[in-house]
């Protein structure tokens, strides 16, 4: 898929990968739509990006409202009049064990913008879509594949994404394409310090280092951008994690202790 003259749609674009894969995919050509909460932050950066010679809008989106979610697709197509890939990327995460949490309601909110933001954009955008086979990415993570400890609310919810994009592929049969990118951990995001805690709160900055196998922002752009030119169905970032399926399969007990020692190092 060439990215030049398509239209995409990235969500939790204000920061991170999203503000990322906005900035590369309209250098090479892509019109691209900008959508998170923070519309000074989108502002800022599509200013850039149409100064830069791009062509980008900003949408102020809050994933947690059904009518957004649709205002969102609406938007898109009165504007631009066809819609060619959704990135479906923004998230939020938590870093705690169960057990510790004061009150679970957070929870919802993790589901809210994961899971049902996800649905909803999806559902609007599904026809757009299949009229000109355009592409579904789901910017996700090893935990939409096997469990994580202290983040049971979030692998909860990356599990549900993961099972409603596989379903809908099977139902589409090759109307449209989709591109499941399992991450693991990337620098360069907010994702950790807008994790919620124990008490239900965002942790904020933390003086946590990350992993030493943590992958750079910059490689993590260029390995979605690589994985939706060459219509892969998966793109594992690092490569490795392509083995969890395997691992989790025929060694769980090795990888649980893997993750645990991983997560304490963390």
């Amino acid at each position: 898929m060439e990215l030049k003259g398509k239209t995409c749609i990235i969500t939790g674009a204000s920061s991170g990968i999203g503000e990322s894969l906005a900035r590369e995919m309209a250098a090479q050509g892509a019109t691209v739509v900008l959508a998170a909460r923070r519309q000074e932050k989108l502002d800022k950066i599509t200013h850039e990006i149409n100064n830069s010679g791009g062509n980008a809008l900003a949408l102020r989106t809050d994933l947690t409202d059904p009518n957004q979610c649709r205002t969102l697709i609406t938007n898109t197509i009165e504007t631009y009049e066809h819609l060619d890939i959704l990135i479906l990327n923004a998230g939020v995460s938590m870093w705690t064990p169960f057990e510790n949490i004061e009150d679970v309601s957070f929870f919802e909110e993790i589901m809210a913008t994961n899971y049902m933001g996800a649905v909803h954009c999806v559902h609007a955008a599904l026809p757009h879509l299949k009229t000109v086979r355009g592409m579904i990415v789901n910017c996700s993570t090893a935990q939409a594949l096997i469990g994580f400890s202290n983040h049971s609310g979030y692998v909860a919810s990356k599990h549900a994404i993961h099972g409603f994009l596989d379903t809908l592929d099977m139902e589409q049969e090759g109307s449209i394409q989709f591109l499941e990118v399992i991450m693991g951990w990337i620098r360069g995001t907010n994702l950790r310090s807008n994790a919620f805690g124990d008490h239900g709160r965002k942790m904020g900055e933390t003086k946590r280092e990350h992993s030493s196998n943590s992958v750079g922002l910059e490689e993590c752009t260029n390995g979605i951008i690589r994985g939706i030119i060459n219509e892969k169905k998966t793109v594992y970032i690092p490569w490795k994690l392509r083995l969890v399926p395997f691992l989790d399969l025929f060694m769980k007990g090795y990888i649980r202790r893997k993750i645990i020692r991983a997560v304490r190092s963390e």
